[in-house]
């Protein structure tokens, strides 16, 4: 068995791979609130609030933020491992718009001022974000947004509607892209603000979802005025942060942690349900284990190539067309197995880890949100390919 350090190390890239999974493991082991352990849904900011102040204090909120902005600087391995003993302790998903979005996008493009105000703040948990990126007829197509921002003196006013907005309710701030040039190009005359949630004309409303969750929101702008300081990087040029966010998002989208979860739950379905020992059963679920071992090699591809400090590429949106098409793919299995179970919105009896179609649903919208596939798809057709 590989020994504890002992101290552990300030930076844990000098620990080798086992050493760094035995300190992950045991400190999660110790730190984790059981009560949240395998949650069924996304849970709210006041349920997982606990776990992100543990994640704080003890340095490893984030991950792949540098080590001088309060980041853990990982590499892409022993990121990989620590989603890895995450997901095999039942971690819940904390409010990380501001860790794997709003942070990276700071650290590469905000001022010296936005970095100290804002990053500190993320880390500290007195700053949680959502995403105002959607809006209705402007989706997959987002540069068709009409949310827009008018110069008055040091500030703009912000009219518009934002949808899909994520735990909008539990945010305290909202990052958006608003049209600052009505007159431009789609592209063009885009930019990017930072916005608080109680700045008066906000109101968010939530939205129902078809396994009666409410994770999403509609949040409307009504004469909101923003001060032109919370605008990252120039005016008009927002697409380009949104490329950038975009590319931050894939690779989270990207994760094999929800195929992962997935494709455990399915064998403690099939166990359960007596199929495992079928011989074409176990082809079925062996070629799901091939296609998420190929993921994770994808994902920690991209993910160095972050903590190199390089920008994505095009090619990111692949990550993003794997994982989800994987993770509907190893749901889809589990309800055709499950039997009468597959028809349930809730845990199968007598283990709440087994919950067929709650997987089923959350996988469904997944090839959706971040940009649809088929956007994806014409992005590396286009892009990476260079086909017409």
């Amino acid at each position: 068995m590989t020994a504890m350090p002992n101290p552990e190390p300030e930076d844990l890239n000098l620990l080798d791979d086992d050493t760094f999974r035995l300190v992950v493991r045991r400190w999660v082991e110790a730190n984790y609130p059981p009560e949240i352990r395998n949650p069924p849904k996304r849970l709210h900011w006041a349920e997982n609030k606990v776990w992100y102040m543990k994640l704080a204090e003890k340095g490893w909120l984030c991950p792949a933020w540098p080590r001088e902005y309060g980041g853990m600087g990982l590499s892409a391995s022993k990121q990989l491992i620590m989603i890895e003993e995450f997901e095999r302790h039942g971690c819940a998903r904390t409010n990380d718009h501001g860790i794997v979005m709003v942070g990276p996008l700071l650290i590469a493009h905000g001022t010296e001022e936005q970095k100290k105000f804002f990053l500190p703040k993320i880390l500290s948990g007195e700053h949680i974000w959502c995403q105002g990126y959607s809006e209705p007829n402007a989706g997959s197509d987002l540069a068709a947004l009409r949310t827009e921002a008018v110069e008055d003196g040091d500030h703009y006013v912000v009219n518009g509607q934002k949808i899909w907005t994520t735990l909008a309710q539990d945010a305290n701030w909202i990052f958006c892209l608003v049209r600052t040039d009505k007159a431009a190009k789609k592209q063009e005359g885009i930019s990017f603000l930072l916005i608080p949630m109680d700045t008066p004309g906000i109101t968010t409303r939530p939205i129902i979802t078809i396994d009666l969750h409410d994770e999403f929101c509609e949040t409307f702008f009504d004469n909101v005025r923003v001060p032109k300081w919370n605008r990252v990087g120039d005016v008009n040029k927002g697409w380009t942060m949104a490329k950038a966010l975009l590319g931050f998002e894939r690779i989270f989208i990207g994760a094999p942690k929800l195929s992962s979860y997935a494709l455990g739950r399915l064998k403690l379905v099939a166990e359960r349900m007596g199929v495992w020992d079928d011989p074409e059963f176990r082809e079925k679920y062996t070629r799901l284990r091939l296609d998420l071992a190929d993921l994770r090699v994808l994902h920690a591809t991209f993910v160095e190539q972050v903590r190199r400090g390089e920008t994505l590429g095009p090619d990111v949106s692949m990550l993003k067309i794997w994982q989800t098409e994987l993770f509907q793919r190893i749901t889809d299995l589990s309800v055709e197995i499950a039997g009468e179970n597959g028809a349930l919105l809730e845990p199968m009896e007598g283990n709440r880890e087994l919950h067929p179609s709650g997987l089923f649903l959350q996988a469904r919208p997944s090839t959706i949100y971040g940009g649809s596939n088929e956007i994806q798809r014409n992005i590396v057709a286009k892009n990476v390919l260079g086909l017409p």
